[in-house]
């Protein structure tokens, strides 16, 4: 059946000739097909306005591109009353452009009722509505009624105001929108705390494989979150991780063709990335291997990914880069104990040079002057034990320097037969100005034998040269790494122990400066005489300003003779600047102290070597704590000194590894060393010594 439309626009006969009514049927489909395109019009957010002729109509069309749908709407604008109209117009304006989701939570009333009526059914929302805010907007509204009251065209203006909101709608608006401004208020001020506590926890479960997201070869990681990143460096670098994950599980399920295109792929990419840190340092081509490897890694996924292989094969490459990494770290800490206790080329160079030279030296010119002094309680005596003739030159020299009165300054020097001659040269060619310097052999010493000396007795022992030349595993690098720090030829050196027996080196002084040799001096140490260490026969800088620099951390107190007589939480003090009151030293008798404890400690149950331990344990009580300005340490193994506390010591001390005369010594503290050499020296020039 065909149908037409009738005359007056609003009803429906047959081309059959026949004035029966439709059936409901046809009626409910011509009204879907009619009232479709008017939703369609609405949820797009076009208005769908009451055209007067076909005109408007037409131009409406072209203005919008409507489908015929719409266009058949627009054609049968009549069918809905004004009424209607006015409220489709109204919910637009008030939420917005119509959605599904809208016409769910806000369904038309069947009977089309108007605005004012499907308003009160909803929850009765204008009952919360303050009644002094509706007036309030009713008398706005009034007011805009009257400036239309003198126009020409009343008609126009009824049907302006027609369109516009009732108040009730205005001051519920207004009601949303308060509310939404106060809703987004708290979300911006939301605590600090809680965002930082969100964001870690979002870090924490993006660190799981699990859930992972597929075919992303980033690290998701909080510390990667830099605008400035090099991002394409460590793209390669995950890359590189998975490649190699894949290439081991297409080894072990027989993919051979995808397992070789990993492994060449994986090659291309370490060549491209090298040891570059940054963008800027990547070969040119690296886009092309990123984009390569990208596409065997999409094609790897497809085949082998598995997330508990996956995750498996992650484990293991993160275990043997950990083992990898212990490794490497015993061999550095080997390298550079061995690197510490040996003398550069240079160094040993000048040292044979002088050698040579000294024993050239007719006899009458290796004596020093002002020998007279080396007695002389009344002026200020030093001693220095070393093996190393450019770091006791520093020594000696910086002291002088900043002395105020250097000619009541005695240096006592003491080295081995090696270089007893090269010492002795270079002081006699570059003497100290008016200070009085004395060097001697601890051969020589001939009080100083293992039946007196416990340490002496126990270094010719088997047992001893088992511990220092023998280790389970000789050929690797790492054998002994345990004892690496004290398996140090210096313990080996009787130099190392003579500071135990001041007293019977220099039986005449009653208060002696000990100086090691890897110090400078920045400022006049005469102070230090005149400090009353109140009974005390040790005065050093205590350093137990943190945990590790206590008694616990040298000494063995599982062991019932160290945990019943000493503090595991005593404080530690340091050698290197030390005063000693050799008067009290020997009412004490500290040297029969020493050797009680270095008797007791032969198997090495008490203390492994070193004199530190042994100088704690026989300095126990007797130690005075002196103002921290007067040494400070660490500027052989810490890099974050504080400036001005080293410029204001008057001594700073390179105890570590890195010393000042080494190529692994830090720059930034080197330069307070070597401003105490000359580096125009003949015999320097000779040996290639240079800053």
């Amino acid at each position: 059946m065909v149908l037409k439309r009738g005359s007056s626009g609003n009803g429906l006969r047959s081309r059959s000739g026949s004035n029966s009514t439709c059936c409901p049927t046809l009626a409910f489909l011509l009204f879907v097909s009619i009232v479709t395109p008017v939703l369609f019009l609405a949820v797009r957010g076009i208005h769908a306005p009451i055209f007067t002729d076909q005109k408007d109509i037409s131009s409406f069309i072209d203005k919008h591109r409507v489908d015929w749908r719409e266009e058949l709407a627009m054609k049968h604008n009549n069918l809905f009353t004004e009424e209607i109209v006015d409220a489709i117009r109204t919910y637009k304006d008030e939420l917005g452009p119509w959605s599904l989701d809208f016409v769910r939570k806000h369904p038309l009333s069947s009977s089309w009722k108007s605005d004012e009526v499907e308003l009160n059914n909803q929850d009765n929302i204008t009952d919360s509505v303050p009644q002094e805010k509706v007036s309030h907007v009713e008398e706005e509204t009034s007011q805009i009624r009257s400036e239309y009251v003198d126009s020409k065209d009343m008609k126009e203006n009824d049907k302006l105001l027609k369109l516009r909101e009732s108040p009730e709608k205005i001051v519920r608006r207004q009601l949303r929108e308060q509310r939404i401004e106060k809703r987004v208020s708290e979300l911006l001020h939301q605590d600090d705390e809680t965002i930082v506590k969100l964001e870690n926890a979002a870090i924490e479960r993006s660190k799981a494989v699990d859930s992972a997201v597929l075919g992303k070869y980033n690290l998701w990681r909080k510390e990667n979150d830099n605008e400035n990143s090099d991002a394409n460096v460590r793209l390669m670098h995950d890359q590189i991780i998975m490649a190699r994950v894949y290439s081991s599980i297409a080894k072990e399920k027989n993919k051979t063709d995808l397992y070789q295109e990993l492994i060449i792929r994986l090659k291309e990419s370490q060549r491209a990335l090298g040891d570059a840190k940054s963008d800027a340092d990547l070969h040119r081509n690296y886009p092309e291997k990123l984009k390569n490897m990208g596409q065997v890694l999409s094609k790897s996924r497809e085949q082998l990914y598995e997330c508990k292989t996956v995750t498996h094969w992650l484990r293991v490459m993160l275990q043997s880069a950990d083992e990898l990494v212990r490794g490497l770290k015993k061999q550095s800490s080997f390298l550079s104990q061995l690197a510490a206790k040996t003398i550069p080329n240079a160094i040993h160079c000048l040292s044979m040079r002088l050698t040579i030279s000294y024993n050239l030296l007719p006899l009458e010119k290796r004596i020093f002057p002002r020998s007279e002094n080396l007695e002389n309680p009344n002026l200020y005596h030093y001693a220095l034990f070393s093996d190393n003739v450019l770091a006791a030159s520093v020594v000696v020299n910086s002291t002088v320097k900043n002395a105020k009165e250097p000619e009541k300054h005695v240096f006592h020097l003491v080295t081995d037969k090696l270089n007893y001659g090269a010492m002795n040269m270079w002081f006699l060619l570059n003497p100290p100005g008016k200070a009085t310097i004395h060097v001697e052999n601890v051969d020589d010493f001939k009080w100083l034998n293992s039946s007196y000396v416990p340490v002496l007795r126990q270094l010719e022992s088997a047992a001893m040269k088992k511990y220092y030349f023998n280790a389970d595993h000789p050929t690797t690098i790492s054998a002994g790494s345990s004892n690496l720090k004290y398996r140090n030829p210096k313990y080996l050196s009787m130099l190392n122990h003579l500071r135990f027996y001041l007293p019977q080196i220099y039986p005449k002084l009653d208060k002696i400066l000990f100086l090691d040799d890897d110090i400078i001096v920045q400022k006049d140490l005469t102070g230090l005489w005149l400090v009353d260490l109140k009974g005390k026969v040790n005065g050093a800088v205590e350093t137990c300003g943190q945990s590790f620099h206590r008694f616990d951390k040298y000494l063995n107190f599982s062991n019932p003779d160290i945990s019943k007589n000493f503090d595991p939480n005593a404080c530690g003090w340091a050698y290197g600047m030390n005063v000693f009151d050799l008067k009290e030293w020997k009412k004490r008798d500290i040297t029969g102290i020493y050797h009680k404890w270095q008797n007791m400690n032969e198997d090495r149950v008490l203390w492994k070597l070193g004199t530190l331990p042994p100088g704690l344990i026989t300095f126990y009580g007797l130690t005075h704590p002196l103002n921290k300005s007067w040494h400070v340490l660490g500027l052989g193994y810490n890099p974050s000194i504080d400036r001005s506390e080293i410029e204001n010591a008057a001594v700073v001390h390179y105890n570590g590894n890195m010393k000042p005369w080494l190529e692994l010594a830090m720059a930034k503290y080197r330069g307070y060393w070597t401003k105490y050499i000359k580096y125009d020296h003949p015999y320097l020039q000779n040996c290639n010594l240079s800053e």
